[in-house]
């Protein structure tokens, strides 16, 4: 299947600089799609800027160009783009905020117009063009079909980027959304030269030796709830500093609840300074993006998430109740 993605190509023919702006606490596919479209945009000549509220998690700083993905502190008084452009943004609150200003207004005013690309059902449309699709399994498989579409040739590095966009989305090909699109894809991105066995290594193998701390500091809290079909765990923010770890070790903990036999939803919740993240997870059938909307959150059907304010343990056993009742 190859959509057509002509109302953003005419938004991006018509710009000579371009804005792209990544989410909070960034993953591979905001991270991967973002780079990727960054590098085709440069190779026809156009300005390009990545932005992100959060830095870039260690585990993505080898993709090409993450170097230069910058901060909001970085921009100068005068600096102006001609589009401004979401990459994986599902609502525009997600871009994050800049003091009390939404990132992407605060953006946009620096910006003749605004276009998006994006893969979450949810998504409101909040751009003048809104290039979504909730069918597609990543961000990373509408940024490809776009370069495409810009006449831009795949080549290693943009294979790179797409690859970590794809496969980080989809759990390494594991997830429910996993499908034959995003196999022909990734043997496009062999053919056009990526390193497959070292680019997994790098996303999916290897950690900081805090991550293995914090993974056990996790474990230890893991408790099975509903005869076994939902696993939970919570960490403090004691937790990390025994650990000596970053908020980003935590981002693929909750999966190994759903290694239990047994597992249908796994339910992560940590704590940080703006509140009790929770991350929930579930296996086809079952899905979790509802749950997580009761609590104003939301994400995809077995991948979700949302922020509570309160003790660790009630915020925690308050989305473990209402997981159990969306069992099937």
């Amino acid at each position: 299947m190859t959509r057509s993605h002509k109302p953003l190509l005419e938004a991006l023919q018509a710009s000579h600089s371009v804005c792209l702006l990544c989410h909070v606490n960034p993953d591979g596919d905001t991270i991967g799609s973002a780079l990727a479209l960054r590098l085709a945009l440069m190779a026809t000549g156009r300005r390009v800027e990545v932005f992100c509220q959060d830095k870039v998690p260690d585990v993505f700083l080898p993709l090409p160009g993450a170097d230069s993905v910058r901060g909001f502190d970085s921009l100068s008084e005068g600096e102006r783009f001609d589009l401004l452009l979401p990459v994986d943004v599902s609502e525009a609150h997600r871009a994050g905020r800049i003091g009390d200003a939404l990132a992407f207004d605060a953006l946009s005013a620096r910006c003749k117009g605004t276009a998006q690309v994006d893969h979450h059902g949810t998504n409101p449309g909040y751009c003048a063009v809104n290039d979504v699709d909730g069918t597609a399994p990543a961000a990373g498989l509408l940024v490809k079909e776009l370069i495409a579409q810009l006449g831009v040739p795949l080549d290693a590095e943009l294979a790179a980027c797409l690859y970590a966009a794809i496969a980080t989305d989809t759990g390494n090909y594991s997830h429910g959304n996993t499908n034959a699109e995003c196999f022909r894809a990734t043997a496009d991105l062999l053919e056009a030269g990526l390193d497959l066995p070292a680019w997994n290594r790098r996303l999916f193998q290897e950690c900081a030796f805090a991550q293995q701390l914090l993974l056990g500091e996790a474990l230890s809290s893991l408790r099975l709830r509903a005869n076994g079909q939902l696993a939970v765990m919570t960490l403090s923010r004691n937790d990390f500093a025994r650990a000596g770890a970053l908020k980003e070790h935590a981002e693929t903990v909750v999966n190994q609840g759903l290694r239990i036999r047994g597992a249908r939803m796994a339910l992560l919740a940590r704590e940080d300074e703006t509140g009790i993240k929770m991350s929930l997870r579930a296996i086809a059938p079952d899905r979790v993006d509802t749950v997580a909307a009761r609590f104003g959150g939301g994400g995809h059907a077995q991948a979700s998430g949302c922020t509570l304010q309160g003790e660790l343990a009630a915020c925690c056993d308050e989305v473990a109740r209402a997981m159990e009742e969306a069992l099937l």
